[in-house]
Order: structure tokens, then sequence, then C-alpha cells
């Protein structure tokens, strides 16, 4: 089934969710800020958290010309972020708004994050897996199709040192924003309490920083688990 996608079906698809998500963004930051608040700006609506990051990556993706880059990003999507989409849906309660259409969105938004995720994974299977003698073109020579030969993933310390730089920037932002008003940023700003579900408790009983930390690295290795089953599924279509 994953063989008979697109390639350029899926770059288009993606680039759509990522208009779509930059739009949608831009109408729901011009809500809360002139029907919601009077006019004055919230920072703790400031679109840098993990699952707002698809709007920027699938934009600027068609930006970047080189296969090392694309695979990263596509790999960063297919891991952190469908593990954001995800995750999210274990505690609703951050995603509901005195606005209807605030909270339709945010359940939208979250919905294409897990399409998004399972889109690139798709896209970087199918670049991974050997072509077969069938699908393999006259000019191209064709290879084995035993699972030794497929190339994997772009490696996953490289994928997750794209997510470390993007806490690394969410965590100055919530620094040098944190005078202005409630910022929480990729919610590890020390200055609140960690209130994400199962990670609470470790807050109130190591501290607010531990309690970061776990959240990190749980983070990290959810998204290693989701990085090892695209890769067991390149290795079962590589096979068959």
């Amino acid at each position: 089934m994953i063989k008979n996608f697109s390639l350029h079906c899926i770059e288009k698809v993606l680039f759509f969710i990522g208009i779509f998500l930059l739009t949608s963004e831009i109408l729901k930051q011009l809500l809360l800020t002139f029907v919601m608040n009077n006019g004055h700006y919230n920072l703790w609506y400031f679109p840098f958290q993990l699952c707002s990051l698809p709007m920027y990556l699938l934009v600027l993706y068609p930006f970047f010309h080189t296969e090392p880059a694309r695979n990263t990003i596509l790999g960063f999507l297919s891991t952190y972020n469908l593990l954001g989409g995800i995750a999210v849906f274990f505690d609703t309660s951050g995603m509901h708004y005195p606005l209807l259409i605030l909270t339709v969105h945010s359940y939208l938004w979250h919905i294409l994050l897990i399409v998004t995720g399972i889109l690139s994974g798709i896209f970087l299977v199918q670049k991974s897996v050997p072509m077969t003698p069938l699908s393999c073109p006259k000019n191209i020579k064709r290879q084995p199709t035993d699972a030794s030969s497929c190339r994997l993933l772009p490696s996953f310390p490289r994928i997750t040192l794209l997510y470390i730089l993007f806490a690394l920037i969410a965590e100055y932002l919530n620094h040098i924003l944190d005078p202005f008003g409630e910022i929480n940023l990729f919610y590890i700003n020390p200055d609140y309490r960690m209130e994400q579900i199962f990670f609470v408790k470790i807050g109130e009983l190591y501290g607010n920083n531990s309690a970061i930390l776990v959240y990190i690295l749980a983070t990290i290795s959810g998204a290693g688990i989701l990085y090892g089953a695209w890769n067991l599924m390149i290795r079962f279509y590589s096979s068959h």
C-alpha cells in the first residue's frame, strides 16, 4: 500500500498543509488579540511550541534543495511532531477556548500534525525502500531488494539535534520575553510549574527543573520509538 503513494503528490499535500497551518495561525492570532484580548497581544499564545513547528518547516521545505536537509525535516516531522500530535489527545484541556472556532481549529491542527507525520514517514519509507525490477526505470541500474540493502532514515541524532536546537531557541525566547508577559514555549520555562500530564507529579516530588529534564528526555525517547517503527517499516517493505 505504501509503495503506491506518489512522492511528488505527498510533497504537494505537505506544502498545502503548511500553507493552511500558516494561514489559520495568522487568523487565530488575530482572533486571540482583537476579539478575546481587546487588542493586546498575549505572549502565552506565541506560536513557537513543538506543535507549531510544522507550520514553518512545511512552508520552508521547498526552499531546501539538498536531500540531507529535506530528509532531516521529514524525519523530524515523522517523529517529534507526530509524537506531539498524538500526545496532546491524552490531555485535551489546553485545546479548548471560549471561541468555538478556536477550539475546532486546535483539534484540526493536531489532527493535521498526525497526518503530516504519517505522510512524512511514508515519504521517507518510499525513498528508502530499494526499487524493485518492476518499478525501476530503464535508465537506472536495478538494485537488490533484500532488507540489508535498504537505506534507513536520516540518523536519529541529527533529527534530535534539530529538536534540541528548537528547544534552545524556545528557552531563549522564554528568557527574553518573560518580562513582557506570561510565556512558556515548549513547556520548559523554569519560571512556570510543569503542568503536562504525567510530568506534573514529577515536579511535585522532585522539583520543577527535574520535571522539565524528564519531559525533554521522555520526548526524545518517544520520538526514538517512532523512529524505530519507521525503520522497521522500511525493512518490512524492502523484503517484500
